[in-house]
């Protein structure tokens, strides 16, 4: 049986977007080239950013079709999350708000992807 290991977003400029995810993360990429930079995260998740105009077949889909999505173990930690992302400046999509699954937010990166947090409904 096969499993995915990696994720890419189509972003509009890779360079940039790799300099928002080292930031965000806290890490630096493990590969960086003009059109393309992938992050080898503690989790074990591959994550590449890939510039949309080198992207063959070409997509289809619209810029910010993609979620990412991290999970955290207490609501206090989502909070004190949310408190360092919106003090840094990112795109607030939804403030934190209880969901049927547990309490989550989205912010956004600079390409319209949604990046998710969450803790799970008890």
């Amino acid at each position: 049986m096969i499993h995915p290991d990696m994720m890419i977003l189509y972003v509009a400029d890779a360079e940039r977007s790799a300099a928002f995810y080292a930031e965000l993360f806290g890490c630096a990429p493990v590969e960086a080239s003009a059109n393309f930079a992938m992050f080898v995260l503690p989790s074990g998740l591959k994550l590449g950013l890939w510039t949309r105009s080198g992207v063959l077949p070409p997509p289809t889909a619209e810029a910010g079709a993609s979620e990412l999505v991290l999970a955290l173990a207490q609501p206090a930690q989502l909070q004190q999350l949310f408190a360092d992302w919106q003090q840094r400046g990112l795109a607030i999509a939804q403030p934190p708000t209880e969901m049927d699954f547990g309490l989550t937010f989205v912010v956004l990166d600079p390409d319209q992807h949604r990046l998710r947090v969450f803790v799970a409904a008890a």
